[in-house]
């Protein structure tokens, strides 16, 4: 949440002349509502099966980058179906980072509204532990904090 996911995958299809999906808009799209809503009304469990289901649809497709939700690698052995399926790649942020650019973000993030300071970043460094040790299996891992274009191109040696 807030590495940049959508906005580097963006850059990155751009570059490379590929399709860019971001799956959670084509997940509010197939189910025609949108992710808070999918949450309140049917609960994690269910959107994590939607979300693996989108996740099969699209990740088949050829010359496409998709950029996935932030907990995505971490439920039903995503993480090994996508590395299976194509070049992963980690946004590596410090929990300092994340709360800095999420306190500027455009869009609210449900997850934190109505939160201290403090308790912001309690969740944002409690989710990072738990989520890195799926992070980390992706095959390529940059700094979000300021990444690279080119040098990502470089290093995926697609272009």
């Amino acid at each position: 949440m807030g590495s940049g996911k959508t906005t580097l995958g963006r850059k990155l299809a751009k570059r490379l002349d590929y399709q860019s999906i971001d799956l959670d808009k084509s997940i509010e799209f197939t189910q025609q509502m949108f992710i808070p809503t999918i949450f309140e009304q049917f609960g994690e469990e269910q959107f994590r099966s939607w979300e693996r289901d989108e996740l099969l649809t699209i990740i088949g497709n050829e010359n496409v980058v998709i950029s996935t939700g932030g907990g995505t690698p971490c439920f039903s052995d995503n993480m090994n179906l996508m590395n299976s399926s194509g070049i992963t790649v980690y946004l590596k942020m410090s929990p300092a980072a994340l709360k800095s650019r999420l306190r500027k973000a455009k869009l609210p993030r449900p997850l934190l509204e109505n939160k201290s300071s403090d308790e912001v970043s309690s969740i944002i460094s409690q989710l990072l532990a738990e989520r890195e040790i799926f992070y980390n299996q992706a095959q390529i891992s940059i700094d979000g904090l300021n990444p690279d274009l080119n040098n990502l191109i470089d290093i995926l040696a697609i272009e």
